[in-house]
């Protein structure tokens, strides 16, 4: 299989010859192998594994995304990628990068979750109002 992992400004990983992927979904994990029908999944944070003859087992910690299994050609997208050999230090990492909202995020989404409710309650005067 063909590997390429995508991270929105960048190409994170490219690799031919892929034996096996891994990746983990809200449901849970899945393989993917070669003869592997096409599907799409959408990913959760998590480890992402691949194998292949030249680099053995690869694992990566990744941000939410999404994977596209189309023939022979495996494209995974997400937010955030890193890459290590010790699986404890990239859960750690998935713990700390990519779980947790950093305090800037949280203060956006609650920003935009006031103007939302600040549109709707003004629209639903001016329907009133009609």
């Amino acid at each position: 299989m063909n590997l390429k992992i995508l991270l929105p400004f960048e190409v994170f990983a490219e690799k031919t010859d892929v034996s096996r992927i891994v990746a983990e979904t809200r449901e849970g994990s899945f393989g993917i192998l070669p003869h592997r029908l096409d599907c799409v999944a959408a990913l959760a944070p998590g480890i992402l594994t691949y194998e292949t003859k030249e680099d053995g087992t690869v694992y990566l910690a990744v941000d939410e995304g999404v994977l596209v299994k189309a023939g022979a050609d495996v494209m995974v997208s997400v937010r955030h990628a890193i890459g290590g050999t010790d699986l404890g230090q990239l859960h750690e990492a998935v713990k700390r990068e990519f779980l947790t909202l950093d305090e800037s995020e949280r203060d956006v989404r609650a920003a935009v979750a006031k103007m939302e409710t600040g549109l709707i309650v003004r629209f639903a005067e001016f329907q009133h109002e009609r």
